[in-house]
């Protein structure tokens, strides 16, 4: 599942490239990275992506809606959906990886992101 990671710090590294988030604050980061676009677009895609995770994959996306919502929404008969679920799971723990990511949710989280706090949190980020 280490690929699995690597494949969303890397589609985070892209987002934040792009300067999604920019204006945003800090608090706001994970949800305009992982959540106003898809990871993945495609039953097959999907399907690659996951391969022989899929039934870890789905009790992970399973413990964490019942954890954070109290109940199961994703779709699990659709490898598109359960991707992307999982993507925006992972992507909370890539962007809490980060050192620079943290202080800012720590410290500053009345401050707008800017050009350079998003440079700062992508040379963070384990790519």
């Amino acid at each position: 599942m280490n690929q699995l990671k690597k494949d969303v710090a890397n589609y985070a590294f892209d987002r934040l490239d792009e300067g999604v988030g920019q204006d945003s604050y800090i608090d706001d980061l994970h949800h305009e990275i992982f959540n106003t676009d898809y990871f993945i677009i495609g039953t097959y895609k999907a399907k690659q992506w996951l391969g022989e995770s899929i039934f870890d994959v789905i009790e992970t996306i399973r413990e964490y809606e019942e954890f954070n919502f109290g109940q199961v929404s994703t779709d699990f008969s659709s490898a598109e959906a359960v991707a992307n679920m999982y993507a925006y799971i992972l992507g909370q723990e890539v962007l809490n990886d980060s050192m620079f990511y943290q202080t800012l949710c720590n410290y500053h989280t009345d401050v707008k992101l800017d050009e350079h706090r998003l440079e700062l949190i992508k040379n963070s980020l384990d790519v």
